[in-house]
């Protein structure tokens, strides 16, 4: 069997107009798979050049196959199954900058080139004060792009209409702007001149994002079959899901670039304001995964997608999202509805396997920044206790007990957290404490809430009436009781 190449599949060709900071399986499987749409729909006209942003990487591999690789897009879609392939074609040339530093820098004069493209994970933008010595490659993200900033700048003889369009894919809070800043600490720590950081500021335009698309990646116990069903040899096939959103922080330069969108049926939004999307995907899709999972697993359910099948626990997050979190969020409600009902098919995937205690990790952080700014915002707004959120709440806490029935549950957080649900569940099995001391201590952790919620009235009572259901009737019998309560009320 062949391997997939230019020997097999006609492959275009256009212009470089990308620079990609990432050559990993979610920048193929979402942005690399928009620029190949918008090919096809012939609202764009441009492939991509790959630079690999550490020292070990995917490069070669994609090189083999002359930057050819099979997406399959999985999920489903308006209530329907979805499961199809096809060929991403944008891949035309790749940069091993620790190998091929001039060939990198040689990038900088290109005059067709005008956005650059990043996942450099979480940890990629950070700022590195001693990574300065640009004659040779250097460490960081932010070093390298200053680096080759710098040549273009030189080459173009300061000419304001050659910078470029810097758009982060990073998961970090307002990423555009904090690369924009890492890149001017390290252009004054080198002591650059006041007309490069000019050029810097005002000829390049950051873009802060918000990307949501699950990609489980390379299909390794398949591949045998999918090659079979392709007909050709890929190393580099990825897998993702249906579902794709990229919120772009607006600006005329890359909204022109990327017009032809919504044409190509992408799911691209541009907003003056990205925080109102950020905080519907923390609030939807973090939150109601984090409030699923106590309750699902202490009522033996391991998996997201039977949790959301089982009638009672697909019951309690459709109305946790619905009735609880939407009331929360200053977005039109018909798109949060659409958005909340596309988190739930989502969840319902027949191709994903998401296990429920790998979303487990970190939970009591995860609670307070994805749960809480409901729960108070709810609160504050309806001037009533969200009850679902609550009853998640008292859900974490019997599940921090460690115990599922006669099993041990594995785990795993902070070790200062680890410490303190032990400290609390000690001294309410050795009888020190009550139910209700042992939620008012919960509550009253200031340090870990940032507020007092004891002073929440009704609160812990109503925890503690949850965490009493939940022991004594075990956590099937206690939501169902809930459900119940909802009906009733």
């Amino acid at each position: 069997m062949e391997q997939l190449s230019a020997r097999i599949y006609s492959k275009r060709e256009k212009k470089i107009k990308i620079m990609q900071f990432g050559e990993g399986n979610f920048l193929r499987a979402f942005v690399d798979w928009m620029i190949k749409r918008m090919n096809d729909e012939g609202v764009y006209d441009g492939h991509v050049v790959v630079v690999q942003p550490l020292p070990v990487g995917r490069i070669k591999d994609l090189a083999k196959q002359d930057g050819l690789y099979t997406l399959y897009l999985e999920g489903i879609k308006d209530g329907k199954v979805v499961s199809e392939h096809e060929v991403i074609d944008v891949l035309d040339d790749f940069i091993n900058p620790y190998t091929e530093y001039d060939k990198y820098l040689s990038y900088a004069s290109l005059e067709d080139l005008n956005i650059i493209i990043s996942n450099t994970t979480e940890a990629g933008i950070v700022l590195d004060k001693d990574d300065t010595d640009f004659l040779n490659t250097p460490r960081s993200f932010p070093g390298k792009l200053l680096a080759f900033l710098i040549a273009r700048y030189h080459h173009f003889n300061g000419d304001m209409s050659k910078g470029l369009m810097i758009v982060p894919c990073e998961l970090i809070d307002y990423n555009g702007q904090r690369l924009k800043e890492v890149l001017n600490e390290l252009a004054k720590i080198k002591r650059l001149d006041a007309s490069f950081i000019k050029w810097l500021n005002e000829a390049n335009e950051f873009s802060s994002t918000l990307v949501d698309r699950i990609v489980p990646g390379y299909p390794k116990d398949e591949i045998k079959t999918i090659e079979q069903e392709l007909g050709y040899k890929d190393n580099s096939v990825v897998k993702g899901e249906v579902f794709h959103l990229w919120v772009i922080e607006d600006n005329p330069r890359i909204k022109k670039e990327f017009e032809g969108a919504s044409k190509a049926n992408l799911n691209i939004v541009f907003a003056k304001d990205i925080s109102p999307y950020k905080e519907r995907k923390v609030k939807i899709l973090n939150g109601s995964h984090t409030a699923m999972v106590p309750v699902a697993y202490l009522s033996h359910i391991d998996y997201v997608k039977e949790a959301v099948e089982d009638k009672d626990v697909g019951k309690f997050v459709k109305l946790l999202i619905f009735e609880e979190i939407v009331p929360t969020i200053n977005l039109d409600k018909d798109d949060m509805d659409k958005f909340a009902s596309s988190v739930l098919e989502r969840y319902a995937n027949p191709f994903i396997k998401h296990e429920l205690m790998s979303i487990a990790l970190n939970s009591t952080t995860k609670f307070k920044t994805r749960l809480l700014p409901s729960l108070l915002d709810y609160y504050h707004k309806i001037n009533e206790l969200p009850r679902k959120i609550i009853f998640s709440l008292a859900s974490l806490m019997v599940f921090y007990r460690g115990k599922r029935d006669g099993e041990v549950i594995n785990l795993q957080d902070d070790e200062k957290y680890l410490l303190m649900w032990k400290d609390l569940w000690q001294k309410f099995d050795n009888n020190v404490y009550s139910i209700d001391d042992l939620v008012k201590q919960v509550l009253g952790k200031v340090d870990l809430w940032e507020t007092n919620l004891n002073d929440i009235e009704g609160l812990g009572e109503l925890v503690s009436t949850f965490v009493s259901d939940i022991l004594k009737l075990g956590m099937k019998r206690a939501l169902k009781k809930e459900l119940l309560q909802g009906v009733k009320r």
